[in-house]
């Protein structure tokens, strides 16, 4: 098993900008500079971290998502590309400037939420997490960005949401089987267990999360959640037994069925 990521000079260089301050454009700018040997000195422990397997977010403290640079700890999931195509996909269904209201369940450091709060400036926004220390990191980052067209709640999925019917529901769930040997891999040896498994299956938060918003969606508006690249099927599967119509999964830029989304009519 590798503990280096696919780039090491891309997370070398990410590691040296982080010790030094400066972004990445400045070594191509100013290749012949030196640094302070106390920063070099960080540099090299750092390395030695990543080495160890340590993820890039949690060293930096911070992930890029959408067009969002946001604040990332050990109490949150680090926040990956294939769920921009959440973010995509509710672009392609709803206007935005549509004054909507939204549901993101279980928001971690809010990638969706404010992702979504950034492109749907009319909409409101509630955000949800279990995770009290979750919720102050999304918090952060909504003040950070001035996003304030967001709640955000602490509830166990729908538990703690006040009755009401929303436009549309996002989420990333908990999916990975609990004894996948994905756990014990990578970067998500780090992340919170709470964020990642879901049940012998990987489908419990799921089958909950269909079951359930059922009763907060408005007529006509959609369900839309990310899933593993083999369990679209399953998920297609448990929205027809819910009768949601229009059912579909959706592709990320690997080919692999990454969301699937249903019409509640």
């Amino acid at each position: 098993m590798t503990t280096t990521s696919d780039s090491a000079r891309f997370d070398a260089e990410l590691l040296l900008s982080y010790v030094i301050q400066k972004d990445r454009s400045y070594f191509y700018t100013w290749p012949d500079k030196l640094i302070a040997k106390s920063q070099q000195q960080h540099f090299e422990q750092l390395i030695q971290q990543r080495l160890q397997g340590q993820p890039i977010a949690y060293m930096v403290g911070k992930q890029a998502f959408w067009t969002l640079d946001l604040k990332v700890t050990k109490d949150t999931l680090i926040p990956r590309p294939e769920t921009e195509l959440l973010i995509e996909t509710a672009l392609d269904y709803y206007h935005p400037h549509a004054p909507l209201n939204i549901l993101d369940l279980g928001t971690g450091t809010g990638a969706i939420a404010l992702a979504m709060a950034s492109e749907f400036t009319q909409s409101q926004i509630v955000a949800v997490d279990l995770s009290h220390k979750a919720l102050q990191v999304a918090q952060d980052n909504a003040a950070r960005h001035q996003l304030h067209n967001v709640q955000f709640l602490q509830s166990d999925w729908f538990s703690n949401i006040p009755a009401q019917k929303f436009d549309l529901i996002l989420s990333n769930p908990p999916y990975i089987e609990v004894d996948d040997p994905h756990l014990q891999q990578g970067d998500v040896r780090y992340e919170p267990r709470l964020a990642l498994h879901s049940g012998i299956d990987g489908f419990n938060d799921i089958q909950h999360i269909i079951q359930q918003s059922q009763s907060y969606l408005k007529p006509q508006s959609w369900l839309m959640f990310e899933h593993g690249y083999q369990q679209a099927k399953k998920a297609r599967q448990y929205l027809a037994q819910a009768r949601f119509e229009s059912i579909q999964s959706l592709r990320d830029l690997a080919g692999h069925e990454r969301i699937s989304m249903a019409l509640l009519t």
